[in-house]
């Protein structure tokens, strides 16, 4: 049986993929991370969080970047509703959490996202699962969002090949294969040739030195059960046709107009 792979593209206003930090401050990784691809699809398939996902992080996943969009730092302060006293980490003995002592009337936090990005994730394995996670990200049985719950995709995850939802091809395969999938803007832009060349990563378990260690596989989406192991990923360049055809200008001199 040839390889089977659901291509996505993400695209939004914000994206956040955090993998390295929590509580106060909320970094964002520079694409999309396997944990946060993994809930993506938990949530389109309807799963909750205490659900087993064992065969989602089975799955092969690559991602390439396209748009690789701007850092946006968001900072700003938390107060309750009734200006009073925030709640600290610790529970009385019903469970109920306690206020801060000394009493805390303002938290300050910072959220990290990436503005105008488009990545395209790449998502192999078993061809039954895959058409069933096709099928829910296109009829969603809870919100999608794009590593962060205030970050929804503008537009249809799905980029379905012109045989029918899968691609008939490995994830690496299909990495080269998938059109480029950069916003309108950076289309337009007249610098560009006839060509562009992305990064890209995918899930390698081989023991070669060159390949990078990430732990952003999660062992549950349970609250009670948070916590992550490592994947081995490989990095390559893809390059891209942009469809556009090599600009003609040429260097604006105005003393032309006089003949000089």
């Amino acid at each position: 049986m040839p390889s089977q792979t659901l291509a996505l593209r993400l695209a939004g206003p914000l994206q956040a993929w955090g993998t390295q930090s929590q509580f106060n401050r909320r970094a964002t990784d520079d694409r999309p991370s396997k944990a946060g691809i993994v809930g993506l699809l938990a949530a389109a398939a309807g799963r909750r969080r205490g659900e087993d996902v064992t065969d989602l992080l089975a799955l092969t996943l690559g991602v390439r970047v396209d748009q690789p969009g701007v850092p946006l730092a968001d900072y700003h302060t938390v107060s309750t509703l009734d200006s009073g006293p925030l709640p600290s980490a610790n529970v009385n003995a019903k469970g109920w959490q306690v206020p801060t002592s000394p009493k805390k009337l303002t938290h300050v936090t910072r959220r990290d996202y990436l503005q105008d990005a488009v990545f395209v994730a790449c998502v192999g394995g078993d061809e039954e699962l895959l058409a069933a996670l096709a099928q829910a990200v296109t009829h969603p049985r809870f919100p999608l969002a794009l590593g962060r719950r205030g970050c929804p995709p503008t537009q249809p995850l799905l980029i379905p090949h012109e045989t029918g939802v899968l691609w008939p091809l490995s994830v690496g395969e299909a990495l080269r294969a998938i059109p480029w999938q950069a916003g309108w803007a950076v289309r337009a832009d007249r610098r560009l040739g006839a060509s562009v060349t992305v990064s890209a990563t995918v899930d390698d378990n081989g023991d070669s030195d060159d390949l990078d260690v990430v732990a952003d596989v999660p062992v549950s989406f349970d609250q009670r059960r948070r916590g992550y192991t490592s994947r081995r990923v490989r990095h390559f360049w893809v390059t891209l046709a942009t469809g556009l055809e090599p600009s003609t200008r040429t260097e604006h001199d105005p003393f032309t107009l006089l003949g000089w």
